[in-house]
């Protein structure tokens, strides 16, 4: 088990994608990146594929992605919208077609403050879309993953998880009243327990998984947010659609670094199940710190990120134990 505590790497809140990657040959390598086509996920596939790595973009217009990925060598794009269960299953039906091992799995799209907060199903959207979806995703890309024998999964948490622990009993906010900042965090705690339970019934089967907070990042996630929104977080919208920010927002560029660094990072090897965050492991903070930095215990615990797989499970009439949980 890993310890979540910082390795002290030398990197930090400026470290770019390209400087996690100094000297790395990623030849031979195939990376999935969902919404690897705009902002910290363009840059993700852009490190990635210019180390040699093949990487296939997941996204919802096809046309557009590969449009903006059009200059990139190695690079393949696969219809993926995180809402649509057929979707989800067509593109790693199509992935698995290509008998193609996968080493490294990165779940970055997703949305925030979106126009339609539930589904059809009656599905929180920003449960479903941020980690429901990428849950199915990852299961339908298990023996692929396998396959690698040195795979690793990142998925995209947030400092959003620092609003509270999941409500177990009231996941799509049926029962308390809707409230989208709280809507997101447990989202991103979500994605965040997530990597630990993937972790812990992966290693044996050599694939690692860890939890990523980017940073703050102005980007095409921010489209839905409201004027009144982005003032509190300290951004301005101009009349073009560009933002200005306030001090401690990062370019996409070093948004990327953490997720490129869990990716591919040699310090990493043999390590799994823990949270990271400035090209490094990051300390637990209590839980009523107002800290916009460092991993609150809800975000980690071992014993929700198990319940958390059981009820994606049911959620999604997948089999229990499809992907088997490892004895300790």
């Amino acid at each position: 088990m890993t310890k979540q505590k910082p390795l002290q790497t030398g990197f930090g809140p400026e470290t770019t994608a390209q400087e996690v990657l100094a000297g790395q040959d990623l030849s031979g390598k195939v990376a999935i990146v969902t919404g690897g086509h705009g902002g910290i996920g363009l840059e993700t596939t852009r490190a990635l594929a210019g180390a040699g790595a093949t990487v296939i973009v997941g996204a919802r217009d096809v046309n557009k992605a590969q449009e903006v990925l059009a200059s990139l060598k190695n690079v393949e794009v696969i219809r993926l919208d995180l809402a649509d269960l057929s979707s989800i299953d067509e593109f790693a039906a199509i992935y698995r077609s290509s008998n193609r091992a996968l080493d490294l799995l990165i779940l970055n799209a997703g949305v925030c403050f979106p126009p339609t907060i539930k589904d059809e199903r009656g599905f929180d959207t920003h449960f479903e879309t941020n980690y429901l979806g990428h849950f199915q995703l990852t299961v339908g890309l298990w023996e692929a993953l396998k396959r690698s024998e040195d795979a690793r999964v990142v998925s995209l948490s947030s400092i959003g998880h620092m609003t509270g622990p999941i409500d177990f009993d009231d996941l799509h906010f049926t029962q308390r009243p809707y409230d989208k900042v709280v809507s997101y965090g447990e989202s991103k705690t979500a994605c965040s327990l997530f990597a630990i339970e993937l972790d812990k019934r992966g290693r044996e089967h050599g694939v690692r998984a860890f939890a990523v907070h980017p940073g703050a990042i102005m980007s095409g996630l921010a489209r839905h947010l409201s004027d009144e929104d982005l003032a509190g977080w300290g951004v301005k919208r101009n009349e073009d659609g560009t933002y200005v920010t306030s001090e401690g927002f990062r370019t996409a560029e070093q948004g990327a670094a953490t997720s490129v660094w869990c990716a591919v990072s040699p310090m990493l090897n043999g390590m799994g199940g823990v949270y990271c965050e400035d090209g490094d492991i990051k300390e637990v903070v209590s839980a009523d710190s107002q800290l916009h930095r460092g991993v609150r215990s809800w975000a980690i615990d071992s014993v929700s990120a198990e319940k958390l797989w059981t009820i994606s499970e049911d959620l999604l009439h997948i089999p229990h134990g499809t992907i088997p949980r490892s004895q300790d």
